[in-house]
């Protein structure tokens, strides 16, 4: 991930900030320390560990909780005296038992669309007499792209004539098919966002309109 070496520990007198952020909603969960053997266990681990201040000492994330932060990748900052912890968390970040030491909302603005990717994966393994979802993806892509196509018509005729709230309702519809289509086919979100970087990566060098 990222050489121990590089880090400047000293500005910080032996230690440098981090900031954790899940890795599929990009949810900012909590602020912590490293100290260098800190940062040595969570790469030989895979496990955040920490510096406490206040304990004056290392600690791994669920020790007594059970709420574990799964290390996914390490990025540090353009000074190299910062780290920012991109994990998988299992279980919550914050000791008041919340997602995030940052208020009380779980995975806000476009989290949203990773936590459904995670809601609409759970189940799919569910008993489709159930599960709308799971009786979706059990019928086949064939029917869940009619189904996009159904709620595409629908929200185009909300952007003609219906009132801000039916838009945005019909909107939530159809996001919600396309995803369970994507699952269903084996891609996610992020393959949608792959195409649009690349396509904007390939216009930076285009003249302006």
């Amino acid at each position: 991930m990222i050489d121990p070496d590089t880090i400047d520990f000293e500005k910080g007198n032996g230690l440098v900030p981090v900031v954790v952020q899940d890795a599929a909603t990009l949810q900012v969960l909590t602020l912590a320390y490293m100290d260098r053997a800190a940062l040595d266990e969570t790469l030989a681990s895979g496990e955040a560990t920490f510096f406490s201040r206040s304990r004056g000492g290392r600690w791994r994330k669920g020790e007594t909780s059970g709420d574990r932060l799964h290390v996914v990748g390490i990025t540090p900052d353009c000074d190299n005296d910062a780290l920012v912890l991109s994990v998988r968390p299992v279980g919550n970040a914050c000791h008041l038992n919340r997602t995030s030491c940052f208020g009380d909302l779980d995975a806000p603005s476009v989290g949203r669309i990773a936590r459904l990717e995670q809601t609409i994966a759970r189940r799919a393994a569910a008993d489709p007499s159930e599960s709308w979802t799971a009786k979706l993806i059990a019928q086949g892509p064939k029917r869940i792209a009619q189904k996009v196509g159904e709620e595409g018509v629908e929200t185009a005729l909300a952007g003609v004539a219906g009132p801000d709230e039916e838009l945005a309702s019909e909107a939530a519809d159809l996001v919600y098919h396309l995803l369970v289509l994507l699952h269903a086919r084996n891609m996610v979100f992020q393959d949608v966002l792959d195409v649009l970087a690349s396509r904007a990566e390939a216009g930076k060098g285009q003249p302006a309109p």
